[in-house]
């Protein structure tokens, strides 16, 4: 009978970031193997994809197996529909623009174009031009509006479906202006494979559309539009022939937006997954602003996409041809502080993948704990910078998907002499703050700074990044947790080395009012991703061996070996399908088989820092 064990086979990291993609040039990484199984992978960024199988039967139908894991998620990622195109690409970008009446949409359209080139479809202006030619389409619009009738919505698509079949829409691109207005044409565009590949949504307060339109006046002579403030005419000649359109009434107005809201709420569920919602009240250039760079990162993370996926396929196809060469496993030295650059990022690039991997797969309340020496704020070598950098990474990685990302972290606690925040956390908004976030405008845009609490959260947020939140001596951050978990509903919420143990209150009483409540919420968040080194009780060094998790594979339980002067090595000891308890790694370590009984103390009953 063939000797069951596990392959762990890696590839690169399908990211728009890549200057991680290459990281493992120089540093000295283990190779983790035992006696019966050798884990092996590329020399780049790691995803592990781990199947049990025989190792009398490692044919290559299994890397088959992985190609085809690898070429799926790149499928996935496509078919999230969001961002299709880029310039360049035999294929342009793809806009829809949806507003309210004197949302400022036509403005808006204008300087899209300008800026991107796209060809400008609306409705309105197709169906004119169609009645000025007299075409067939034309003259069956010009029925349905003789008789007073609404023109259905089978004629409008097929006039919309003409326009975008033109070379100049092909070559170009475009940009659909107010359709569809109804679920009927959206759900037409579907079947004809007509998709954006971004859906904008310009959200203007009612009260602000109503005053922009009973304001609005009209030159009959010169067909511009004025508004009596925020735009006057320039003469008292003009002033005087102006009038008011007969749709622009309070009432009329109010019944429009009611129309609107409506047929919007409809529409929603066909674009939910590529809509982008604008803040409208603003002026013209800062709402062009948001928009601009909307399109901008949808085109730059398109591109950086396609340029992973082919460098996806080569590594694998490289990973097929070359599988008896050394995986570089977990870095080693970790004691050697302060870390490399490569080992940063090394953990950079793990925590980020299994992050991706669980949001993507509808994970909301998710937990990140690594213990790396830098990253251990029980240790005098811990650095905060760090932590910055590994919160700037998972929060531009998910900007680049699209998402509006808030990065939390928790305010002053306390009042009086009691007032402050966790050493580890000092200064870290600030910090944050001036960081370099990149060329696009992140900052502001699809990632923003706040605090944690319920207020935070805002309609415009997908995502929540939470920095080391804490209990404080006498404070408790469960509550502010609680509010903002609970406002935020069904969207990401992902804590960064959290530390949500119960503490003394001020008077040096535990808080018992409850801390049950407290534990169990504090528990309702799933580890996507863990890494701590293992040492003696009370010690810091030598590393005994590591336990690591990464979503959604199993817990990795590592020994390190010392092989010769200055080399070392982690030999993988077993795997665990939930977290293992300090007896359970002691019986890995002394290679007792798990159903043996367990001893209550020995040689190895020493190591600490598991839990």
């Amino acid at each position: 009978m063939a000797m069951i064990t596990s392959l762990t086979m890696n590839f690169p990291h399908i990211s728009t970031h890549n200057n991680y993609n290459n990281i493992y040039s120089n540093q000295k990484f283990s190779t983790v193997c035992t006696n019966n199984t050798c884990n092996l992978s590329s020399r780049s960024s790691l995803v592990p994809l781990i199947w049990p199988i025989s190792l009398n039967s490692l044919h290559l139908s299994k890397q088959l197996t992985a190609y085809h894991y690898v070429n799926q998620r790149i499928h996935l990622r496509k078919n999230r529909k969001m961002k299709q195109v880029i310039c360049g690409r035999s294929e342009p970008l793809k806009v829809m623009i949806s507003g309210a009446p004197a949302s400022g949409k036509g403005t808006q359209c204008e300087l899209i174009v300008q800026k991107f080139g796209l060809v400008h479809i609306s409705t309105g202006d197709l169906l004119r031009a169609e009645l000025s030619a007299g075409t067939d389409i034309g003259n069956k619009a010009k029925e349905y509006m003789n008789s007073g009738r609404l023109v259905p919505d089978e004629i409008v698509t097929a006039m919309v479906t003409a326009r975008l079949s033109r070379e100049d829409a092909k070559e170009k691109g475009w940009l659909l202006d107010g359709y569809p207005r109804t679920l009927a044409q959206a759900e037409s565009l579907e079947r004809l494979n007509i998709r954006p590949d971004i859906y904008i949504v310009l959200d203007v307060p009612d009260e602000i559309l109503i005053d922009r339109c009973v304001g609005r006046k009209l030159d009959p002579l010169t067909g511009k539009i004025y508004h009596v403030t925020h735009f006057p005419p320039e003469t008292e000649d003009i002033k005087a022939r102006l009038i008011t359109r007969p749709d622009d009434t309070e009432e009329k107005v109010k019944s429009r937006l009611q129309i609107y809201k409506q047929n919007a709420e409809a529409i929603l569920p066909v674009y939910s997954n590529i809509m982008k919602k604008v803040d409208g009240n603003s002026d013209k250039d800062a709402v062009f602003e948001e928009i601009d760079s909307l399109l901008s990162r949808v085109q730059k993370e398109e591109q950086d996409a396609r340029k992973s996926e082919a460098a996806v396929i080569s590594s694998t196809r490289a990973d097929i041809t070359s599988l008896n060469k050394d995986w570089r496993g977990i870095p080693t030295r970790l004691n050697n502080i302060p870390h490399s650059r490569e080992i940063r990022e090394y953990f950079y690039t793990d925590v980020l993948q299994a992050t991706q991997r669980a949001v993507n797969d509808g994970k909301t309340r998710l937990k990140i704990e690594i213990s790396i020496p830098e990253l251990n704020p029980s240790m005098d070598v811990y650095r905060i910078g760090t932590l910055m950098e590994l919160i700037r990474v998972l929060a531009l990685s998910f900007a680049d998907d699209g998402k509006r990302v808030k990065v939390c972290v928790q305010g002053s606690m306390g009042e009086g002499a009691l007032a402050g925040m966790p050493l580890q956390l000092a200064g870290s908004r600030k910090i944050l703050e001036f960081m370099d976030w990149g060329d696009y405008g992140a900052l502001g845009t699809f990632v923003n700074i706040g605090s944690i609490g319920g207020k935070e959260v805002g309609e415009q947020d997908d995502l929540f990044i939470l920095v080391a939140p804490q209990n404080a001596v006498g404070n408790c951050i469960i509550d502010d947790m609680k509010a903002m978990t609970d406002a935020a509903g069904n969207r990401p919420v992902i804590l960064v080395n959290p530390k949500l143990k119960d503490l003394p209150g001020s008077s040096g009483i535990m808080q018992t009012m409850g801390r049950d409540k407290r534990l169990e919420y504090a528990a309702s968040f799933e580890i996507c991703y863990q890494f701590r080194l293992l040492y003696y009780a009370g010690t810091q060094y030598p590393i005994m061996g590591a336990l690591r998790m990464s979503y959604p594979y199993p817990y990795e339980l590592y020994k390190r070996v010392d092989e010769s002067p200055g080399k070392e090595k982690y030999i993988s000891l077993a795997t665990f399908a939930k977290r293992p308890s300090v007896d359970e790694m002691n019986d890995a370590f002394e290679g007792k088989p798990r159903n043996q009984a367990k001893r209550a103390q020995g040689f190895w009953g020493f190591l600490s820092g598991i839990l």
